[in-house]
């Protein structure tokens, strides 16, 4: 009977496991994207890669000016296809990031799970971003001086000099003109 017992905890364990398993391309067939993709899994990120699959979502680069009203502006967006399937668009002017870079970006957007992001999931997948970009960005490398870039080293910036009681992250979101409109808090 103990026996009996261990091999079905055996069983039940490694059915779970294979239930949690998935392969990057699961996501993208893009080999810049799957790169980013192994790079969050190699470094730890099991929420973001969870946030992926649970959701069944597809990662890929895309021109956002048929997506987005300020496309010079987008970096990423989250939102559906037309068969109701949550996709993660990456603007196709960063095509040529770094993977660190294409991680982080893809690391925020899927903390979205609402269809209209609020301001408390607007501030976990922004502090999602910074914190993957602290964690990720390489001191030795010289990165390339673009507006991602300057994006994420101010985002770490203020990631790293938030406490419990002064979320910097937050504020900046709250205070930001174009987010106060886009998640109603005029």
């Amino acid at each position: 009977m103990k026996k009996l017992m261990v091999l079905f905890a055996a069983f039940v364990f490694l059915s779970l496991n294979q239930a949690f398993a998935y392969r990057a391309t699961d996501f993208s067939s893009d080999t810049k994207i799957v790169a980013a993709i192994n790079l969050l899994e190699q470094s730890g990120e099991t929420d973001v890669l969870r946030n992926l699959q649970k959701g069944a979502i597809r990662v890929s680069f895309d021109d956002l000016t048929n997506y987005t009203y300020n496309a010079s502006k987008a970096f990423a967006v989250s939102t559906y296809n037309r068969y109701g399937t949550r996709v993660i668009m990456i603007n196709s002017i960063y095509r040529n990031a770094p993977t660190e870079q294409i991680a982080c970006l893809i690391a925020h957007e899927s903390m979205h799970k609402k269809r209209v992001a609020d301001l408390e999931e607007e501030t976990i997948a922004t502090q999602k971003e910074a914190a993957t970009w602290v964690r990720l960005r390489n001191a030795s490398r010289a990165y390339p001086d673009t507006k991602l870039t300057r994006r994420l080293d101010k985002l770490g910036g203020m990631y790293l000099a938030s406490s419990n009681g002064n979320n910097i992250i937050q504020n900046k979101i709250a205070s930001n003109g174009f987010y106060r409109t886009q998640l109603g808090l005029n």
